[in-house]
């Protein structure tokens, strides 16, 4: 495979195959995609008109039954599909790279991780918020020293969407794995992860608002850390007056970052990696603030820069691990821990109890 592109299959073409996987794909140097598979003719014109050179197939089996000619399989189907579809891959001794959440069970998260252990080959999952501008900020701000010991992390991912949408994402069949907690979920509980490490207490809320819905679509989750670090995630489609992305205090000082990385709108409007010159920034005006003892609201504190997004890093790296030339960027088993914060929040919500991990 050396000196060629590695050849991509991407399983599905809704919202995360066509706006996020697809384009990240076509930008990495060292990826061409080379199949999409949906039934769905509308979609299959739209990757056609997108992707001239790219092969359609209806199915995953006919994308199968072309293994050999793959380097890459990456699944962006519905969640119930990912595990079926991931073991299949694995066994057929493909690299994989699964949406998030890659299972609706931390146990199913660790058997993909050791039947990709078996087989000897990468199985990534695509926790892109860890790419995000405000993400990349706050990290390197704690990493800097810039708010002392971190004492609570608040992260809020919401939005207004008071009607709802329909499809499996808002089904309250438990096998679709639908709702905010699996979905918006897993962003904030990985992210909160990544920063201030293992959970050893679990106490969550989740409500359901809208009438005719089915599943959670207003939640909180308050994570105790074993670093001692207090997580307040919130996630939800009724807000109707949106709280700041980050609020994140400290023993020296305070952050506070309104607004969300521009990334996900960029690639919705058919903006590009790569053609765009000022991918992942924003202007100054949203830039969060770090300081103490006053709001930011009314000009207290000092602004920090914000980081450029990079979601087409994570495909870099993915490429990069596939040749053995770097690590995972996000192993199975890593989700396999987020998934367990999940669950108990779930378990939480449910009996109305904190869950201890």
């Amino acid at each position: 495979m050396t000196g060629t592109p590695l050849r991509v299959g991407l399983i599905g073409y809704g919202l995360a195959g066509s706006v996020f996987h697809a384009p990240l794909i076509a930008a990495t140097d060292d990826l061409v995609l080379d199949t999409v598979v949906t039934a769905n003719p509308e979609r299959q014109e739209q990757a056609r008109a997108e992707f001239p050179d790219v092969r359609v197939a209806a199915t995953p089996e006919e994308l199968f039954e072309r293994a050999d000619e793959l380097d890459l399989i990456v699944i962006a189907s519905p969640n119930k599909t990912h595990v079926p579809l991931a073991t299949t891959a694995l066994k057929a001794g493909l690299p994989v790279v699964v949406d998030k959440p890659i299972a609706g069970a931390a146990a199913e998260a660790r058997e993909l991780a050791a039947l990709a252990d078996e087989r000897g080959v990468l199985l990534s999952v695509f926790q892109n918020r860890r790419w995000d501008n405000d993400f990349l900020t706050l990290k390197k701000l704690i990493e800097d020293g810039g708010l002392g010991d971190v004492w609570r992390f608040e992260s809020r991912f919401e939005r207004w969407r008071p009607q709802l949408k329909g499809g499996w994402r808002e089904s309250g069949d438990p096998a679709e794995i639908g709702g905010l907690l699996y979905d918006l979920g897993s962003h904030v509980v990985d992210q909160a992860l990544v920063l201030f490490g293992p959970v050893t207490e679990v106490y969550a809320e989740a409500v359901v608002r809208r009438d005719g819905a089915e599943t959670d679509d207003d939640t909180f989750i308050a994570l105790t850390h074993a670093s001692g670090v207090r997580s307040h995630l919130y996630v939800s489609a009724t807000t109707a007056q949106l709280g700041p992305r980050f609020r994140v205090l400290g023993s020296r000082a305070g952050f506070v970052k309104y607004g969300l990385d521009p990334q996900e709108a960029a690639l919705r409007d058919g903006a590009r990696p790569g053609t765009d010159t000022a991918w992942g920034t924003e202007e100054s005006e949203l830039w969060g603030r770090l300081g103490a003892g006053e709001s930011p609201v009314t000009g207290g504190g000092t602004a920090v820069e914000t980081l450029p997004g990079d979601y087409p890093a994570y495909y870099a790296a993915v490429a990069a691990a596939v040749r053995g030339t770097a690590p995972n960027p996000v192993s199975a088993l890593e989700a396999a821990e987020a998934l367990d914060v999940l669950e108990a929040a779930r378990r939480s919500a449910l009996d109305k109890v904190t869950v201890t991990l």
